[in-house]
């Protein structure tokens, strides 16, 4: 076989430069190699908890939810309300009650009491201290704070949204006349409790939340009232009625005279009696 000559090939050397590009490459490629394991194992964004507040609560029913929440031991919440710099109405004095808005909060990790209670109230006041419900307040002559208070009273005292504006008329006629409010919510909020069951001795205690007793407003809110609630407040209904009762479910009775109250109030009793005890509970 015929060989064919062929010249030796000269080994191709790398130049300073060369060598120093190939090595950055190297550096990179095994950089990256070492990141992409990094990068798979990154944990996935952490995903929220629902927070529920319905409307209607007291400040002590938001701050056992906030602790449970936060697997803290009770009373945790409450203790933080004097160093969580809520802004709160002059008028509030610290006290948070009905300025804690029902909405639903995000809760995560990094979640404190302090930093729910101020996502709460800056609510409040986005939500309920705005132009028109101050305006509203002034018409009836009453500040912000009065006049979350009277929603609060709303919040408790209409059996549905529906009687919220009739409920709400109520209250301002009786401020209007100087007549006690006598509502059975103020005396349940002093007493720590929810019942439509109101003795006698009830409407005797000495509490600043007794309307029986007490001509005005109560000195704070007495629940988180919503937002419809706050508007009845601003706008009731147009009406004369002094007095109302809910004589069974769905069918709450308005009434401008006395007289026509104690009607309701017989039919209210005489129901409750047929019930038997279970309606008491």
């Amino acid at each position: 076989m015929r060989h064919e000559y062929r010249p030796p090939q000269r080994r191709s050397r790398l130049t300073r430069r060369g060598r120093l590009v190939l090595l950055i490459g190297t550096l990179l490629a095994l950089g990256a190699a070492a990141l992409i394991p990094l990068l798979r194992g990154e944990q996935a964004p952490e995903r929220p908890r629902r927070l529920v507040i319905p409307e209607g609560w007291r400040a002590p029913q938001v701050y056992a939810a906030i602790d449970r929440e936060l697997k803290l031991p009770p009373g945790s919440t409450k203790t933080a309300v004097a160093t969580a710099g809520l802004e709160l109405p002059a008028e509030a004095k610290g006290n948070p009650e009905g300025y804690l808005f029902p909405a639903t909060y995000p809760v995560t990790s990094k979640s404190t009491p302090a930093s729910l209670l101020a996502y709460m109230v800056r609510t409040a006041n986005e939500k309920l201290a705005t132009k028109a419900v101050a305006d509203g307040g002034r018409a009836h002559g009453m500040t912000p704070y009065q006049t979350t208070t009277l929603a609060s009273i709303v919040e408790a005292e209409a059996e549905n949204r529906a009687d919220m504006g009739k409920v709400a008329r109520v209250v301002h006629n009786r401020l209007a006349k100087s007549m006690p409010l006598q509502m059975d919510s103020t005396l349940n909020y002093a007493l720590g409790r929810s019942t439509v069951d109101t003795k006698l001795s009830d409407t005797r205690i000495d509490s600043p939340f007794n309307t029986y007793a007490r001509q005005g407003l109560p000195p704070t809110p007495i629940d988180s009232p919503g937002l419809e609630a706050m508007a009845a407040a601003v706008a009731p209904t147009p009406g004369d009625w002094l007095y109302f009762v809910t004589v069974k479910p769905g069918d709450t009775r308005f009434s401008a005279t006395y007289d026509e109250h104690k009607k309701h109030v017989a039919e209210f009793n005489r129901i409750r009696a047929k019930a038997g005890p279970a309606a008491a509970r």
